[in-house]
């Protein structure tokens, strides 16, 4: 996923937060987690960077034939 730092002066702190639903077999949204990390900081003025992050969920957060998602995605630039 390709952060752009569209602003004149460079990014040098923030987050990215995510939002991983879990869904049951019929597709039924049952819980939303949070969680967020760190950016991959400095990002210039007018550069774009690439992240990849892990998202971890607690296994008993998920119950047998339920599944997991990442739907939700915000950035908050430091």
């Amino acid at each position: 996923m390709p952060l752009t730092n569209s602003g004149g002066s460079p990014v040098t702190t923030g987050t990215v937060a995510f939002g991983t639903h879990v869904i049951d077999l019929l597709g039924i949204d049952w819980a939303t987690l949070t969680s967020s990390q760190p950016l991959p900081v400095p990002i210039g003025a007018g550069a774009a960077v690439e992240g990849t992050w892990t998202v971890c969920v607690d296994a008993w957060r998920v119950p047998w034939g339920m599944h997991v998602e990442t739907r939700d995605v915000k950035v908050e630039w430091g």
